[in-house]
């Protein structure tokens, strides 16, 4: 993966956008391994490219690169670009309370290295999980929040997260504040036990259950502000019926949690997301 880079790109439809942009990196000496685009609409919408592509020899530098292509395609296109490469792994710090299935499943796929990073620390609010997150040689700290002391357990947290390139709330079970969100934009992947919009907060498999679904679900999605309601990036359901009692639903939808966490965490690290407005696009 030394020599594969990947650039996502968002500007106004038009025109040449792939013939610039390929042409380029041709020119520059590398070879285009992957590609895939989508508009909103051919005629004033909006163009969407994930380009993947190999570059062993290159005639500039990465920087010098990265400045090149913004002043000789990037400013002419009026694009909203960004270009990183696969060496650079990506830090990830995971917050978690009790419920550690969604946890469990990440360290073990990071541990068969399924995920392309580098888990630097697991934060929770409990010490339940201290010796099965240590077993995977990943540090566990505990932030307990004292007498709802929420501002103080966030500026631990924050000292422990230091620049982390993403944060992921694997059953985190408390809000956190905007000024702790606005530290990370568009890097906290939080995982909603329902099939978003539905049943947002507290409880959904009870509020599920009270109104007699014949589907649940679960939602990966980024956090904003506003409690459930950032752009979602994967879901998935399941069937249940009249039999599901509530615990019933929740043996059920922790499967569909883990794995559409665990999806959207791998597109994420993997640059396959664009978060347009609180949309995504999702390259896979």
């Amino acid at each position: 993966m030394s020599h594969i880079a990947r650039l996502l790109i968002t500007c106004p439809d038009r025109p040449g956008i792939v013939s610039a942009v390929t042409t380029f990196l041709y020119t520059h000496g590398a070879n285009i391994i992957d590609l895939d685009q989508h508009s909103t609409d051919p005629e004033g919408g909006t163009f969407f490219l994930r380009l993947e592509f190999h570059a062993p020899v290159l005639d500039l530098s990465r920087s010098a690169l990265e400045t090149a292509f913004g002043e000789v395609v990037g400013e002419r296109f009026g694009m909203d670009w960004r270009l990183s490469h696969a060496d650079d792994v990506k830090t990830v710090a995971v917050l978690v309370s009790r419920h550690d299935h969604c946890l469990m499943e990440l360290l073990w796929r990071y541990s068969r290295g399924e995920l392309p990073c580098r888990v630097a620390a697991v934060v929770s609010n409990h010490a339940d999980a201290q010796k099965s997150v240590e077993s995977f040689g990943v540090p566990f700290h505990h932030v307990p929040v004292a007498d709802g002391d929420m501002p103080g357990a966030e500026a631990a947290m924050l000292d422990i997260l230091g620049d982390a390139d993403l944060v992921v709330l694997a059953r985190y079970m408390r809000v956190l504040s905007g000024s702790f969100v606005s530290a990370f934009p568009n890097r906290i992947i939080n995982i909603h036990h329902s099939f978003l919009p539905a049943f947002v907060g507290a409880n959904p498999y009870r509020q599920a259950h009270d109104k007699g679904v014949k589907l649940i679900g679960a939602t990966a999605h980024y956090v904003t502000e506003e409690l459930d309601a950032g752009p979602i990036i994967e879901q998935d359901t399941a069937r249940v019926n009249h039999r599901f009692g509530v615990a019933d639903l929740k043996n059920t939808g922790s499967d569909l949690e883990r794995n559409v966490l665990a999806r959207a965490v791998t597109w994420h690290l993997e640059d396959r997301v664009i978060v347009h407005g609180n949309k995504t696009v999702v390259f896979r």
